[in-house]
C-alpha cells in the first residue's frame, strides 16, 4: 500500500464511512481504499489489532472478515514461525468476541478453519479444539461453529491446497468424526430443549454427514438421530429448528445412497422417515407451508436414495412402497412448489424402468404414475379469474414446461395411446370448467406426439373437434388448442382431408395478436412434417410470408414461419422454386435496400439483422432434390440477391454483431447451391480479405472454411482459396501475437484452425491425424451453431 502502514484511526475512519457515509460517493472511495488493504501485507497486523481493540461491530466485522480473505488467498505471506502464534490469536479473538456478533464469529470460525486445512503442522486441530473448549459451555457455541465449517471448508474452491493434502485432511477427519459427534451428544444432553443450541447441532452434525466421513454403525446407534425424528414429529417446533433438523436429514439420506454398505443406518433413516407422515397432514392442516416444504423434501431424498431398492425390490424391506404413497401425498397438497420438489425423483425412476423394460415391473408401478399425472394435471390449472393466455415466462409457467417434460419422460408406463384416451373422455362425458379443459388440453399436448397416429380413431376425432371449437371460449383454451393442433401434424399428415380445416383455424389465431405466435408455431410444425401435402397451400403460405409484419409475431415465431414455408417450396417441382423463392426474398431483399437507401441519405445507420435472419433461414431449409447435370433452382436468386448481401456487408463492416449475421446468411447461401455459387467465389473472397484487413471478425474465417469444404476440390478454385488462406493468416497472427491474444479471441483461434484444416484436408491433401475443433478451443461461437 503507498505511503506504509496507515494508522488504526485511519483505518477505523474509513470503516466508519463505508456503514454510515451518507454520501454514496464517501462510501464508494471508502470501499475502494480499504479493499487496497486488505489486499496490503498490513491487513494482517491491522486486523488483529482491530479485532483486539474491540471497538465495535462494524470494526470487528471488517477485520474479521479480512482475516479470513488473507488466510484463504495470501496465506502464503507468512512464514511458517508466524503460523503458531496466527492460530493462537485468532483462537483468543473468538473466545473473547463470541457474544458480539454472530456474524463475526462465523467470520472468525472460517479464518480458523481454512488456517487448520492450509496449515500442515496442526496436526489433529478437531482434537486439539475439543480438548480446549469441550468443559466450557460458554464456548460451545463457537466451537460447534468452527466444527460446522471446517468439513464445509475441504472443498472450498479459495484454498490454495492440492489433492494429497485434501485426503490427508479427510482422513484426518473420519480419525476424529465419532469424537465430534459425541461432543454433540453431550452438549445435547447438557443443554436440553435450547433451540439455538439445537440448530447449531444439526447444521454440524448435517456438514459431517455432508463431508460423508461419518461411521454409519456408529450414528444409527446415536441418540443424536431420534432427537433429530422427535424434533420434526413435534408439532410446536419452531420454523428454524424444523428446517435445520430438515436439512440435516437430508443430508444424512445423500450421504447413505450405497445403501448395501450402510445398511443399519440407513434402515434407521428409513423408519424415522416413515413416522413423519402424520406430522406432515399436521403441517397442512396449519397451513404451515415452510414445514410441510421441509417434509416433503425429506421424503424426496428417502426415494432418491431408496430408488434403487425399490426398483430392484419393490413392496419388499427397504424397497417399501410406502415411500411413493408420501410422495403422491404431498403431489395432492394445493402448492404446485410442493409436487416439483419431487420432479427429479421421478424422472429417475422413469429412467430406470424404461432402461429395465421389465413388463412386469411396469405393472407395478404404473398406478402411481398414473396417479401423479392426475395431481400434475390439476395442478397445471390456471386460476379461474385468470384473463388472456398462458404466461410461460412466470414461475408457473415454468412449473407447467416442467410438468410438460416429465409428463414425456414418464408416459411409456402409463401407455400414450391409453392415457390420451382418458384425458379426452373427460372433456367429452362432462362439462368441466374452462380452467379443467385448459390444463387437459395442456397434458394432452405434451402427449399427442408420443401416440402412434396410424389408424387411430380418437387421436381424429380430437382434432376434429379442436378445430371446431367456437372463438367465444377462453382465449386460454384456444391459445392451448392451438399448441395442441400443432403437436398433431402426423395425425394431419396421415389423414390430408383434416389439412383444409386445421389451416383456417390456425390462420384464425395468426390474425389474433394473443394467438398469433402459438398459431404461427403451429403452422410451422404442419409445414415441416405435411411437406408433401402443403405443397398446394405454398401460395397462401407466400401470402403469410410476405406480410409477415403484419402479424403480431415473436422474432422466434416469424423466423419459424419462414422455416416451414422454405421447407414446403422445396418440395415444388423444379421449375417453379426458382421464382418462388424469388418472391419469398423479395420482402427480406427490398427491406435491405430501404435501410441502405435511407442509411446513405441521413447517415444513421440501422439494424438489418431482422432481415438476414429471415433470409438465412430461407437459405437454410430450402434444399431441393437436384439431379446431376441440373442447373440449381435457387442459384440465380442467391445471384441476384449477392449485391445487397455485399453492399449491407460492407456498410456495416465494423459492427460484429450485423458482420455475423451477414456471414451467417451467405453461408447457408452458399451451402443451398453448392458449387453453383461459383460465380459469388471471387467477389465475395475478395470483400471478405478487404474487410479483414480492418476489421478481423473471426466469422470471415469460418466461413472461410465453408467455402473450402464446397470448393477445396476444385482444380481451379485451389489456388485462390490458397491465396485467400494467406491474405486472412497475417492479420490473425498479428492479432494472436498481441499480449494475452490467445487467450482473449478464442473464436479466432478456432475458426483459423478449422479453416487450416479444411485448406490441408481439400486443398493439399489431409493432415497425418485430423483434429476436431473443439480439441483446440471448446467455447462455442456465440452467433450460430456451427454444423
Amino acid at each position: 500500500m503507498e505511503g506504509g502502514k496507515p494508522s488504526l484511526a485511519l483505518v477505523y475512519q474509513a470503516v466508519q464511512a463505508l456503514y454510515h457515509d451518507p454520501d454514496p460517493a464517501g462510501k464508494e472511495r471508502a470501499s475502494v481504499w480499504l479493499g487496497e488493504l486488505q489486499r496490503s501485507m498490513y491487513a494482517w497486523e491491522i486486523s488483529d489489532q482491530l479485532l483486539q481493540l474491540k471497538q465495535d461491530v462494524e470494526s470487528c466485522y471488517f477485520a474479521a472478515q479480512t482475516m479470513k480473505m488473507k488466510i484463504q488467498t495470501s496465506f502464503y505471506e507468512l512464514p511458517p514461525e508466524t503460523h503458531n502464534a496466527l492460530r493462537d490469536s485468532l483462537l483468543t479473538h473468538i473466545q473473547n468476541l463470541k457474544d458480539l456478533s454472530p456474524i463475526i464469529v462465523t467470520q472468525l470460525a472460517l479464518a480458523i478453519a481454512d488456517l487448520a486445512l492450509q496449515m500442515a503442522s496442526w496436526k489433529g486441530c478437531v482434537h486439539t479444539l475439543i480438548e480446549k473448549y469441550n468443559n466450557d459451555i460458554s464456548s460451545m457455541p463457537f466451537l460447534i461453529e468452527i466444527l460446522t465449517v471446517l468439513p464445509e471448508e475441504v472443498h472450498s474452491r479459495s484454498l490454495r491446497i492440492g489433492a494429497n493434502r485434501r485426503t490427508e485432511i479427510i482422513e484426518d477427519l473420519a480419525y476424529y468424526s465419532s469424537t465430534v459427534v459425541t461432543l454433540l451428544t453431550t452438549c445435547v444432553e447438557k443443554t436440553g430443549n435450547d433451540e439455538k443450541m439445537l440448530i447449531k447441532v444439526f447444521r454440524c452434525l448435517g456438514s459431517w454427514f455432508n463431508l460423508g466421513v461419518l461411521d454409519s454403525n456408529f450414528m444409527a446407534s446415536n441418540q443424536l438421530l431420534m432427537v433429530l425424528f422427535q424434533v420434526l414429529q413435534r408439532d410446536e417446533t419452531s420454523t428454524n429448528l424444523h428446517e435445520a433438523a430438515s436439512d440435516c436429514v437430508c443430508s444424512a439420506l445423500y450421504a447413505i445412497e450405497n445403501v448395501d454398505t450402510n445398511v443399519a443406518l440407513a434402515l434407521q433413516l428409513f423408519q424415522g422417515v416413515l413416522t413423519l407422515e402424520t406430522a406432515y397432514h399436521m403441517a397442512v392442516a396449519r397451513e404451515d407451508l415452510d414445514k410441510v416444504l421441509n417434509y416433503c423434501r425429506i421424503f424426496t431424498e428417502l426415494c432418491e436414495t431408496f430408488l434403487e431398492t425399490t426398483v430392484r425390490t419393490p413392496g419388499q424391506g427397504m424397497g417399501d412402497l410406502r415411500t411413493l404413497e408420501l410422495l403422491l401425498i404431498c403431489a395432492g397438497h394445493p402448492q404446485y412448489e410442493v409436487v416439483e420438489i419431487s420432479f427429479n425423483f421421478w424422472y429417475r425412476l422413469g429412467e430406470h424402468l424404461y432402461k429395465i423394460n421389465n413388463a412386469a415391473l411396469h405393472n407395478i408401478f404404473r398406478p402411481y404414475i398414473q396417479r401423479l399425472l392426475h395431481c400434475l394435471a390439476r395442478h397445471c390449472q390456471l386460476d379461474p379469474d385468470h384473463e388472456g393466455i398462458p404466461e410461460d415466462t412466470d414461475d408457473f409457467g415454468e412449473f407447467r414446461m416442467r410438468v410438460s417434460d416429465l409428463v414425456k419422460d414418464v408416459i411409456f408406463l402409463v401407455g400414450s395411446m391409453e392415457c390420451f384416451s382418458q384425458l379426452y373422455s373427460t372433456l367429452k362425458e362432462g362439462n368441466p370448467p374452462w380452467e379443467v379443459t385448459e390444463a387437459v388440453l395442456f397434458i394432452m399436448a405434451a402427449i399427442a406426439k408420443s401416440v402412434d397416429p396410424e389408424n387411430n380413431p380418437t387421436l381424429s376425432e380430437v382434432l376434429q373437434q379442436v378445430v371446431l371449437l367456437p372463438e367465444t371460449v377462453h382465449m386460454a383454451v384456444r391459445y392451448t388448442s392451438i399448441e395442441l393442433v400443432g403437436e398433431m401434424s402426423e395425425v394431419v399428415d396421415r389423414n390430408p382431408r383434416f389439412l383444409d380445416p386445421v389451416l383456417n383455424y390456425l390462420m384464425k389465431g395468426l390474425r389474433e395478436k394473443p394467438l398469433a405466435s402459438a398459431a404461427a408455431k403451429a403452422i410451422h410444425n404442419i409445414c415441416s412434417v405435411c411437406r408433401d401435402h402443403m405443397a398446394q397451400h405454398f401460395q397462401g403460405l407466400l401470402d403469410i410470408a410476405r406480410s409477415l409484419d403484419s402479424f403480431a409475431l415473436s422474432t422466434e415465431a416469424a423466423v419459424g414461419l419462414l422455416k416451414g414455408t422454405a421447407l414446403v417450396l422445396a418440395r415444388l417441382p423444379l421449375e417453379k422454386i426458382a421464382e418462388c423463392l424469388s418472391d419469398l426474398c423479395a420482402v427480406q431483399v427490398m427491406a435491405l435496400k430501404k435501410l441502405l437507401a435511407e442509411e446513405s441519405r441521413n447517415g444513421k445507420s440501422a439494424d438489418p439483422t431482422v432481415w438476414l435472419d429471415r433470409l438465412a433461414v430461407i437459405f437454410r431449409h430450402t434444399n431441393p432434390i437436384v439431379e446431376n447435370g441440373q442447373t440449381h433452382p435457387c442459384q440465380k436468386v442467391i445471384q441476384e440477391i449477392w449485391p445487397v448481401l455485399s453492399e449491407t456487408l460492407n456498410t456495416h463492416q465494423a459492427d460484429n454483431r450485423i458482420v455475423e449475421r451477414c456471414c451467417r446468411c451467405l453461408r447457408f447461401a452458399v451451402r443451398c447451391v453448392g458449387k453453383g455459387s461459383a460465380s459469388l467465389l471471387q467477389p465475395l473472397v475478395t470483400q471478405m480479405v478487404s474487410v479483414y484487413q480492418v476489421y478481423p471478425h473471426s466469422c470471415f474465417l469460418y466461413l472461410g472454411s465453408i467455402l473450402v469444404d464446397e470448393y477445396g476440390m476444385e482444380e481451379g478454385c485451389r489456388q485462390g482459396l490458397l491465396d485467400m488462406l494467406q491474405a486472412l493468416c497475417m492479420p490473425t497472427f498479428q492479432l494472436l501475437e498481441q499480449p494475452n491474444g490467445l487467450r482473449n479471441h478464442p473464436d479466432t483461434v478456432d475458426d483459423l484452425f478449422r479453416l487450416t484444416l479444411g485448406v490441408s484436408g481439400h486443398v493439399t491433401g489431409p493432415p497425418r491425424r485430423q483434429l476436431q475443433c473443439h480439441e483446440v478451443c471448446p467455447r462455442p461461437h456465440p452467433y450460430w451453431s456451427r454444423q
